[in-house]
């Protein structure tokens, strides 16, 4: 895993693995298995080294495809099928969260935390929606036996029309 950049000794881990997670030791690399035994995940290799690459730069947005180009460049060998297996453990225990866009898009989000997101259609970038609450007038109610665990809200963006 040498390929992986790790922090100097004394700069801390990056922000969303040390602002959001508590007992932080100063190594990124422990406090990510750390944080993975903690929510019943093995710190395996390919674990860790996804991780990394996941929360190593803050919050961000990834497709499977786009971390898939990542490990590949940094030299972690893993197949699609397990960074797609690993996304959605790691959504599963609460590091992630999967956002759908349209039926056939799925992103990943290093930001669990509520809020919202903006889409730019042709482009095909997620924007998390910052500094401006979203209102909704009212929610529908839920069936019988059911209760609404969260609310996404996406909103798509486009250029505007010349005139």
């Amino acid at each position: 895993m040498a390929s992986i950049p790790t922090v100097p000794p004394g700069k801390g881990a990056p922000a969303s693995l040390s602002g959001a997670w508590s007992d932080q030791s100063g190594c990124p690399f422990h406090d990510l298995r750390r944080r993975l035994r903690t929510v019943g995940l093995r710190p395996t290799r390919q674990r860790v080294g996804l991780g990394w690459l996941l929360f190593a730069k803050g919050d961000r947005h990834v497709t499977a495809e786009l971390l898939h180009e990542e490990a590949v460049k940094a030299r972690v060998p893993v197949s699609l099928a397990t960074i797609y297996n690993t996304l959605h453990q790691f959504t599963e225990a609460g590091l992630l969260r999967e956002v759908a866009v349209d039926g056939a898009k799925t992103y990943f989000d290093t930001n669990v935390g509520d809020h919202h997101h903006f889409f730019i259609e042709g482009e095909n970038v997620l924007m998390d929606i910052k500094g401006q609450p979203v209102e909704l007038a009212a929610l529908p109610e839920p069936p019988e036996g059911m209760e609404i665990a969260r609310v996404d809200v996406v909103v798509r963006l486009r250029p505007k029309k010349r005139s």
